[in-house]
C-alpha cells in the first residue's frame, strides 16, 4: 500500500476557511485518511485516542495556540513520535526556532500551494 493511501493526517485549525483550503489541498494531493480538529484541546483528545502519522496545525489559535499543541504531544507518550508541520502566515525566526526546539518536523507557511504542502509532508514522511 502506498503511503498516500495509507496516511492518516489530523489537521488542526479553528478557522472553517483556512480548514477547508488545507483539506482541499490534501484531497487534491490524494489523501483521503484526514481528520480535523477545531482547536488544540480537541486535536490532543483525537490524537491520543486514534494517533495520526501527522498533524498539520496552524500557529495561531484560542486557548492553545499550534505551539502549545506541539508541546503536549511532544510530552505525551502515546503522541510524542506523531510527526508535526506548523502552518502559519508568520515565518519569524523565533517561530521557526521554537517550533524546532520543541520537536517540530516541518514548516509550511501561507500562502501555500497544492506543490508547496506536497512537498512539506514528503520532507516529513517521504515520497507519496
Amino acid at each position: 500500500m502506498s503511503v498516500r493511501k495509507s496516511l492518516r493526517i489530523l489537521v488542526v485549525d479553528d478557522m472553517s476557511t483556512s480548514r477547508g483550503l488545507l483539506l482541499q489541498a490534501l484531497d487534491s494531493l490524494g489523501i483521503r485518511n484526514v481528520s480535523y480538529a477545531t482547536d488544540g484541546k480537541d486535536a490532543i483528545q483525537k490524537a491520543r485516542t486514534h494517533p495520526p502519522h501527522l498533524v498539520l496545525s496552524d500557529l495561531y489559535m484560542p486557548e492553545m495556540n499550534g505551539l502549545q499543541l506541539l508541546q503536549h504531544l511532544r510530552h505525551d507518550p502515546t503522541t510524542r513520535r506523531i510527526g508535526f508541520i506548523l502552518i502559519t502566515g508568520r515565518s519569524d525566526e523565533k517561530v521557526i526556532r521554537t517550533g524546532k526546539s520543541l520537536g517540530m518536523n516541518n514548516f509550511l507557511p501561507k500562502p501555500f500551494t497544492v506543490a508547496d504542502m506536497k512537498a512539506t509532508i514528503e520532507a516529513v514522511v517521504g515520497r507519496l
